[in-house]
């Protein structure tokens, strides 16, 4: 197994409340919906043009500084 990283997020009551109906609805502890959410969110940047233009972009701004 992987090591993990404790992090943590501030949410609205509604979406507390939310997180914890989906989380009881699926029989899944909160922190796995919270993982499996942003496992999605960052494969769907992974596959957004856009978002890739923006990451070359910083990418190419960090080597002409590291250049200097």
């Amino acid at each position: 197994m992987k090591p993990v990283k404790a992090m943590t997020i501030r949410l609205t009551a509604d979406q507390a409340e939310a997180l914890e109906t989906v989380a009881s609805i699926e029989d899944l502890p909160v922190s796995e919906v919270i993982r499996t959410a942003i496992a999605q969110h960052i494969d769907n940047r992974k596959s957004d043009p856009a978002f890739q233009d923006s990451l070359r972009d910083r990418l190419d701004r960090a080597r002409r500084l590291l250049r200097k």
